[in-house]
Protein backbone atom coordinates (compact mmCIF):
# COMPACT_ATOMS: atom_id res chain seq x y z
CA UNK A 1 0.00 0.00 0.00
CA UNK A 2 1.59 3.49 -0.90
CA UNK A 3 1.29 5.67 2.04
CA UNK A 4 2.77 8.98 -0.09
CA UNK A 5 2.12 9.57 -4.02
CA UNK A 6 4.15 12.01 -5.37
CA UNK A 7 2.44 12.81 -8.70
CA UNK A 8 3.95 15.13 -11.23
CA UNK A 9 4.78 17.86 -9.39
CA UNK A 10 6.93 21.07 -10.57
CA UNK A 11 8.44 23.89 -9.05
CA UNK A 12 10.66 26.53 -10.39
CA UNK A 13 12.82 29.41 -8.66
CA UNK A 14 13.29 32.51 -10.70
CA UNK A 15 12.71 30.72 -14.21
CA UNK A 16 15.17 27.69 -12.73
CA UNK A 17 13.22 24.43 -12.93
CA UNK A 18 14.26 22.71 -9.59
CA UNK A 19 11.87 19.54 -9.89
CA UNK A 20 10.34 18.72 -13.18
CA UNK A 21 7.12 16.23 -13.78
CA UNK A 22 8.36 14.30 -10.55
CA UNK A 23 6.16 11.21 -9.78
CA UNK A 24 7.00 8.45 -7.29
CA UNK A 25 5.51 6.81 -4.52
CA UNK A 26 6.72 5.74 -0.49
CA UNK A 27 4.55 2.40 0.81
CA UNK A 28 3.61 1.77 3.84
CA UNK A 29 6.83 0.27 6.36
CA UNK A 30 9.62 0.55 3.96
CA UNK A 31 13.07 2.32 3.47
CA UNK A 32 12.77 4.29 0.62
CA UNK A 33 16.42 5.56 -0.42
CA UNK A 34 16.14 9.25 -1.71
CA UNK A 35 19.47 9.42 -4.15
CA UNK A 36 20.43 12.38 -6.84
CA UNK A 37 23.51 14.49 -7.22
CA UNK A 38 23.86 18.20 -5.62
CA UNK A 39 21.24 20.57 -7.31
CA UNK A 40 19.02 17.40 -8.40
CA UNK A 41 15.92 18.45 -6.55
CA UNK A 42 15.86 16.03 -3.28
CA UNK A 43 15.75 18.97 -0.94
CA UNK A 44 12.92 20.97 -2.82
CA UNK A 45 10.91 17.42 -3.02
CA UNK A 46 10.92 17.16 0.74
CA UNK A 47 10.21 20.66 1.29
CA UNK A 48 7.14 20.27 -0.65
CA UNK A 49 5.95 17.11 1.23
CA UNK A 50 7.10 18.59 4.55
CA UNK A 51 4.70 21.57 3.72
CA UNK A 52 7.54 23.93 3.41
CA UNK A 53 6.93 24.95 -0.02
CA UNK A 54 3.97 24.89 -2.32
CA UNK A 55 4.40 23.02 -5.81
CA UNK A 56 4.08 24.92 -8.69
CA UNK A 57 2.20 21.95 -10.49
CA UNK A 58 1.19 18.31 -9.63
CA UNK A 59 -0.22 17.08 -5.96
CA UNK A 60 0.64 14.67 -3.56
CA UNK A 61 -1.43 12.22 -2.05
CA UNK A 62 -1.31 10.39 1.55
CA UNK A 63 -3.67 7.57 2.30
CA UNK A 64 -5.14 7.95 -0.76
CA UNK A 65 -6.21 11.90 -0.75
CA UNK A 66 -4.86 14.39 -2.20
CA UNK A 67 -2.94 16.83 0.08
CA UNK A 68 -4.35 20.25 0.76
CA UNK A 69 -4.04 22.60 3.83
CA UNK A 70 -6.89 20.31 5.58
CA UNK A 71 -8.03 16.39 5.29
CA UNK A 72 -5.08 14.75 4.29
CA UNK A 73 -2.69 17.76 4.50
CA UNK A 74 -3.50 18.31 7.90
CA UNK A 75 -3.23 14.32 8.98
CA UNK A 76 0.37 14.36 7.07
CA UNK A 77 1.92 17.37 9.16
CA UNK A 78 0.68 15.70 11.85
CA UNK A 79 1.90 11.99 11.14
CA UNK A 80 5.33 13.25 9.77
CA UNK A 81 8.61 13.85 11.75
CA UNK A 82 11.60 15.39 9.77
CA UNK A 83 15.29 15.20 10.50
CA UNK A 84 17.14 18.05 8.64
CA UNK A 85 20.80 18.13 7.15
CA UNK A 86 21.49 21.15 9.20
CA UNK A 87 21.63 20.54 12.66
CA UNK A 88 17.93 22.25 14.50
CA UNK A 89 18.97 21.70 17.83
CA UNK A 90 19.59 24.49 20.59
CA UNK A 91 23.10 24.23 22.01
CA UNK A 92 22.58 26.07 25.18
CA UNK A 93 20.13 23.46 26.03
CA UNK A 94 20.31 20.65 27.56
CA UNK A 95 19.43 17.14 25.72
CA UNK A 96 16.36 17.06 27.59
CA UNK A 97 15.51 20.43 27.39
CA UNK A 98 15.96 20.87 24.02
CA UNK A 99 13.70 16.91 23.35
CA UNK A 100 10.74 19.26 25.99
CA UNK A 101 10.90 21.98 23.86
CA UNK A 102 10.00 20.41 20.46
CA UNK A 103 7.83 18.13 22.21
CA UNK A 104 5.64 20.78 23.45
CA UNK A 105 5.60 22.52 19.84
CA UNK A 106 4.15 19.09 18.69
CA UNK A 107 1.33 19.93 21.86
CA UNK A 108 2.80 17.12 24.14
CA UNK A 109 2.49 17.53 27.75
CA UNK A 110 2.44 15.74 31.06
CA UNK A 111 3.17 12.36 31.44
CA UNK A 112 2.83 11.67 28.03
CA UNK A 113 5.67 13.74 27.04
CA UNK A 114 7.67 12.35 29.63
CA UNK A 115 7.13 9.36 28.72
CA UNK A 116 8.15 10.30 24.28
CA UNK A 117 10.99 12.08 25.86
CA UNK A 118 12.04 8.87 27.50
CA UNK A 119 11.24 6.80 24.72
CA UNK A 120 13.82 9.31 22.23
CA UNK A 121 16.34 9.28 24.77
CA UNK A 122 16.58 5.84 24.87
CA UNK A 123 16.49 5.15 21.25
CA UNK A 124 19.23 7.65 19.71
CA UNK A 125 21.52 6.34 23.20
CA UNK A 126 21.51 9.55 25.00
CA UNK A 127 19.88 8.37 27.98
CA UNK A 128 23.22 9.19 30.40
CA UNK A 129 23.42 12.30 28.75
CA UNK A 130 19.96 13.74 29.07
CA UNK A 131 21.48 16.89 31.55
CA UNK A 132 24.25 17.84 29.38
CA UNK A 133 24.22 21.09 26.98
CA UNK A 134 24.24 20.47 23.48
CA UNK A 135 27.08 22.18 22.85
CA UNK A 136 29.14 19.51 24.91
CA UNK A 137 28.23 16.99 22.78
CA UNK A 138 30.54 15.01 20.23
CA UNK A 139 29.21 15.94 16.34
CA UNK A 140 27.61 12.42 16.50
CA UNK A 141 25.74 12.97 19.76
CA UNK A 142 24.38 15.97 18.40
CA UNK A 143 23.32 13.76 15.58
CA UNK A 144 21.57 11.23 17.71
CA UNK A 145 19.94 14.46 19.54
CA UNK A 146 18.93 15.96 16.07
CA UNK A 147 17.68 12.62 15.20
CA UNK A 148 15.47 12.19 18.49
CA UNK A 149 13.92 15.33 18.15
CA UNK A 150 11.92 14.15 14.71
CA UNK A 151 10.64 10.78 16.66
CA UNK A 152 9.30 12.46 19.99
CA UNK A 153 5.46 12.89 18.17
CA UNK A 154 5.72 8.93 17.09
CA UNK A 155 5.89 9.88 13.57
CA UNK A 156 4.42 7.25 10.88
CA UNK A 157 6.35 8.90 7.97
CA UNK A 158 10.11 9.82 8.70
CA UNK A 159 12.12 12.01 6.40
CA UNK A 160 15.74 12.09 7.26
CA UNK A 161 18.19 14.27 5.24
CA UNK A 162 21.73 13.12 5.34
CA UNK A 163 21.18 12.28 9.21
CA UNK A 164 24.57 11.19 9.62
CA UNK A 165 26.92 13.65 7.80
CA UNK A 166 30.41 14.19 9.55
CA UNK A 167 29.80 11.20 12.29
CA UNK A 168 31.89 9.00 13.25
CA UNK A 169 31.11 5.22 12.28
CA UNK A 170 29.93 3.95 15.93
CA UNK A 171 27.52 6.79 15.67
CA UNK A 172 26.97 6.25 12.00
CA UNK A 173 26.23 2.39 12.44
CA UNK A 174 23.85 3.47 15.74
CA UNK A 175 21.61 5.88 13.87
CA UNK A 176 21.35 2.85 10.87
CA UNK A 177 20.09 0.32 13.48
CA UNK A 178 17.47 2.88 14.80
CA UNK A 179 16.07 3.18 10.92
CA UNK A 180 16.01 -0.52 10.97
CA UNK A 181 14.02 -0.72 14.13
CA UNK A 182 11.73 2.08 12.89
CA UNK A 183 11.02 0.13 10.07
CA UNK A 184 10.45 -2.94 12.13
CA UNK A 185 8.22 -0.60 14.38
CA UNK A 186 5.94 -0.12 11.13
CA UNK A 187 7.30 3.47 10.43
CA UNK A 188 8.03 4.49 6.96
CA UNK A 189 11.33 6.36 6.12
CA UNK A 190 12.30 8.65 3.34
CA UNK A 191 16.51 8.52 3.41
CA UNK A 192 18.14 10.94 1.34
CA UNK A 193 22.24 10.37 1.49
CA UNK A 194 24.98 11.28 -0.20
CA UNK A 195 26.29 7.72 1.01
CA UNK A 196 25.60 4.94 -1.02
CA UNK A 197 26.79 1.77 1.21
CA UNK A 198 24.73 3.61 3.53
CA UNK A 199 21.09 3.41 0.66
CA UNK A 200 22.28 0.23 0.00
CA UNK A 201 22.55 -1.15 3.09
CA UNK A 202 18.95 -0.04 4.66
CA UNK A 203 16.88 0.52 1.67
CA UNK A 204 14.07 -1.32 0.61
CA UNK A 205 14.09 0.44 -2.78
CA UNK A 206 15.88 3.50 -4.18
CA UNK A 207 14.72 6.59 -6.40
CA UNK A 208 17.15 8.52 -8.03
CA UNK A 209 16.58 11.92 -9.45
CA UNK A 210 18.41 14.03 -11.34
CA UNK A 211 18.00 18.14 -13.11
CA UNK A 212 14.29 17.72 -11.03
CA UNK A 213 13.44 14.35 -13.14
CA UNK A 214 12.89 10.46 -12.11
CA UNK A 215 16.29 8.45 -13.53
CA UNK A 216 15.20 5.32 -12.18
CA UNK A 217 13.60 3.56 -9.27
CA UNK A 218 12.83 -0.14 -8.02
CA UNK A 219 14.54 -2.74 -5.98
CA UNK A 220 18.20 -2.70 -5.70
CA UNK A 221 17.83 -6.26 -7.49
CA UNK A 222 15.93 -4.86 -10.32
CA UNK A 223 17.76 -1.69 -10.85
CA UNK A 224 21.53 -3.23 -10.37
CA UNK A 225 20.30 -6.25 -12.74
CA UNK A 226 20.01 -3.92 -15.57
CA UNK A 227 23.89 -2.47 -15.05
CA UNK A 228 25.61 -3.39 -18.15
CA UNK A 229 28.91 -5.60 -17.13
CA UNK A 230 32.59 -4.50 -17.96
CA UNK A 231 35.17 -7.16 -18.43
CA UNK A 232 38.82 -6.23 -17.53
CA UNK A 233 41.20 -8.50 -19.19
CA UNK A 234 44.91 -8.63 -17.99
CA UNK A 235 46.84 -10.39 -21.28
CA UNK A 236 50.25 -11.31 -22.01
CA UNK A 237 51.36 -10.77 -25.91
CA UNK A 238 49.13 -10.73 -28.88
CA UNK A 239 48.99 -8.09 -31.25
CA UNK A 240 47.11 -4.75 -32.07
CA UNK A 241 44.57 -6.82 -33.87
CA UNK A 242 43.15 -8.57 -31.20
CA UNK A 243 40.58 -5.12 -29.98
CA UNK A 244 38.96 -5.47 -33.13
CA UNK A 245 38.31 -9.04 -33.20
CA UNK A 246 37.29 -8.71 -29.21
CA UNK A 247 34.71 -5.83 -30.46
CA UNK A 248 33.33 -7.80 -33.18
CA UNK A 249 32.10 -10.63 -30.74
CA UNK A 250 28.00 -10.68 -29.94
CA UNK A 251 27.50 -9.00 -26.88
CA UNK A 252 30.07 -6.60 -27.21
CA UNK A 253 29.39 -3.12 -27.06
CA UNK A 254 33.24 -1.66 -27.02
CA UNK A 255 36.47 -2.20 -26.23
CA UNK A 256 38.98 -0.32 -25.03
CA UNK A 257 42.31 -2.23 -25.86
CA UNK A 258 45.89 0.50 -25.08
CA UNK A 259 49.51 -1.10 -26.87
CA UNK A 260 51.86 -2.39 -24.81
CA UNK A 261 54.07 0.17 -25.07
CA UNK A 262 56.94 -2.09 -24.44
CA UNK A 263 55.56 -3.57 -21.72
CA UNK A 264 55.16 -7.31 -20.84
CA UNK A 265 51.53 -7.22 -20.33
CA UNK A 266 48.35 -5.11 -21.06
CA UNK A 267 44.90 -4.58 -19.35
CA UNK A 268 41.68 -4.80 -22.14
CA UNK A 269 38.65 -3.32 -20.54
CA UNK A 270 35.58 -4.98 -22.58
CA UNK A 271 32.04 -2.75 -22.38
CA UNK A 272 29.20 -5.17 -22.90
CA UNK A 273 25.62 -4.88 -23.55
CA UNK A 274 24.82 -8.02 -21.22
CA UNK A 275 23.48 -6.80 -17.46
CA UNK A 276 24.38 -8.22 -14.32
CA UNK A 277 21.22 -10.63 -14.74
CA UNK A 278 22.60 -12.33 -17.75
CA UNK A 279 24.69 -14.78 -16.40
CA UNK A 280 24.06 -17.75 -18.90
CA UNK A 281 25.27 -14.87 -21.88
CA UNK A 282 28.13 -13.94 -19.75
CA UNK A 283 29.84 -16.81 -19.60
CA UNK A 284 29.10 -17.77 -23.22
CA UNK A 285 30.94 -14.43 -23.80
CA UNK A 286 33.88 -14.55 -21.28
CA UNK A 287 34.50 -18.26 -23.20
CA UNK A 288 34.57 -17.08 -26.83
CA UNK A 289 37.17 -13.84 -25.36
CA UNK A 290 39.21 -16.28 -24.13
CA UNK A 291 39.86 -18.56 -27.27
CA UNK A 292 39.80 -15.13 -29.43
CA UNK A 293 42.85 -14.61 -27.45
CA UNK A 294 44.29 -18.05 -27.72
CA UNK A 295 43.94 -17.83 -31.43
CA UNK A 296 46.35 -14.65 -31.43
CA UNK A 297 48.49 -15.84 -28.86
CA UNK A 298 47.50 -14.25 -25.55
CA UNK A 299 48.30 -15.59 -22.17
CA UNK A 300 45.43 -14.53 -20.10
CA UNK A 301 46.69 -13.64 -16.75
CA UNK A 302 43.33 -12.44 -15.00
CA UNK A 303 39.69 -11.88 -16.09
CA UNK A 304 37.63 -10.01 -14.09
CA UNK A 305 34.08 -8.06 -13.88
CA UNK A 306 32.70 -5.10 -12.01
CA UNK A 307 30.65 -4.56 -9.37
CA UNK A 308 26.91 -4.04 -9.54
CA UNK A 309 26.54 -1.84 -6.75
CA UNK A 310 24.62 1.86 -6.22
CA UNK A 311 28.21 3.86 -6.45
CA UNK A 312 28.34 2.75 -10.18
CA UNK A 313 24.70 2.80 -11.17
CA UNK A 314 24.23 6.44 -9.79
CA UNK A 315 26.90 7.63 -11.93
CA UNK A 316 26.07 5.93 -14.57
CA UNK A 317 22.56 7.56 -14.73
CA UNK A 318 23.73 11.05 -13.80
CA UNK A 319 27.40 11.03 -14.63
CA UNK A 320 30.80 12.26 -13.45
CA UNK A 321 30.66 15.64 -14.04
CA UNK A 322 31.13 17.74 -10.67
CA UNK A 323 28.35 19.28 -9.58
CA UNK A 324 28.19 22.75 -7.69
Amino acid sequence: MNLLEVDRIRKSFDGHVAVDDLSFEIRSGEVLGLLGPNGAGKTTTMSIIAGLLTQDDGQLRYRGEAVTTTGAGAVLRSELGVVPQELAIYPDLTAGENLTFFGRLYHLRGAELEQRIKFALDRSGLTQHSSRLARTFSGGMQRRLNFACGLLHEPQLLMLDEPTVGVDPQSRAYLLDCVRQLRDDGVTVLYASHYMEEVEDISDRVVIIDHGKLVASGTQEELLGKLPIDIRLRLAGGDANLGNLLASLTGVASVDAPTQNGHPDRTIVIRTSITASDNADLGSLLSQIVTVAAEQKCSVLSVTTNDSNLERLFLELTGRRLRD
